[in-house]
């Protein structure tokens, strides 16, 4: 064989082994992380349907809250831009709200944001999702019946959601009376007035992280994954992962990766069947 043949075949050798072994492929968690959302990249005609069914549903909130009265409260969300989701409102002093609250100053053990974030991160569904009539309470403690609707733009992404906050101690008291008109039952006390106030989204984020830590006792380090996964489906079940950069703030307050928290919030979904 001649000496030049064999020096490139031995270069060419020498290049193959030198080169780097393939990498491994990334986790799904890690795709859908790297992956722009579909939410990101809105075309002009999908914006223009946004906002026409956000203006159509202001008057609505308005016709609503003035027919219910004063104990129902009826909120407009803009899923969009969390920081400032509330953009109508009526009988905002049920929860403390007004136009341009968080999304996370609403009440407490809120279904709709688990199937809110379900949809976020499903945009496979058409139609819209109703979440039914389910128990909620406010800041202070006070009981809410609460049903939430979530809408769809046309290629499936969730954008607005109209929600009804009902409290039923007018009601209970009412009951209480006439069953002590009727029956000579003792009176029942009045219910103090509560006005609510809606605090800072940062703080807000921060207690829900610190409370869903705080209930197993003991530093993150000692925490099991089994506790972490409860940790973290209580953060979702209170809304933090519809905020952005919510992730990242659990992932470093229980000191574990991004993708690991995706993938525990994969595996709550799958578990406990979010309506999408």
């Amino acid at each position: 064989m001649p000496a030049t043949r064999k020096t490139a075949e031995t270069s060419s050798s020498l290049s193959t082994a030198q080169q780097p072994p393939p990498k491994p492929p990334a986790s799904r968690a890690r795709q859908r992380a790297a992956k722009p959302s579909k939410a990101a990249t809105v075309s002009p005609a999908i914006a223009e349907e946004r906002r026409r069914i956000v203006e159509v549903l202001k008057p609505v909130v308005e016709m609503m809250g003035r027919m219910l009265g004063p104990n129902t409260e009826l909120v407009l969300h803009d899923l969009t831009q969390p920081d400032a989701s509330v953009v109508a409102i009526a009988n905002g002093h049920v929860s403390g709200r007004k136009v341009g609250s968080t999304i996370l100053s609403g009440p407490k053990d809120d279904r709709a944001f688990g199937a809110a974030w379900s949809a976020t991160t499903d945009l496979s569904g058409s139609g819209h999702s109703v979440v039914n009539v389910y128990p909620t309470l406010t800041g202070t403690g006070t009981p809410l019946k609460s049903a939430t609707v979530i809408y769809r733009d046309a290629d499936g992404t969730p954008f607005a959601a109209l929600c009804m906050n009902a409290d039923l101690t007018v009601f209970k008291l009412a009951h209480a009376w006439l069953e002590h008109a009727i029956q000579g039952a003792p009176a029942p006390a009045a219910a103090p007035e509560s006005r609510e106030e809606s605090p800072d989204m940062d703080l807000l984020m921060g207690e829900i992280i610190r409370s869903a830590i705080r209930t197993f006792g003991k530093p993150v380090q000692l925490m099991n994954k089994e506790e972490k996964v409860h940790a973290v489906e209580e953060m979702l079940r209170r809304g933090l992962f519809i905020v952005k950069g919510s992730v990242g703030r659990a992932a470093a307050a229980l000191d574990m990766s991004r993708f690991s928290i995706y993938n525990y919030l994969d595996e709550i979904r799958k578990r406990e069947g979010f309506t999408k």
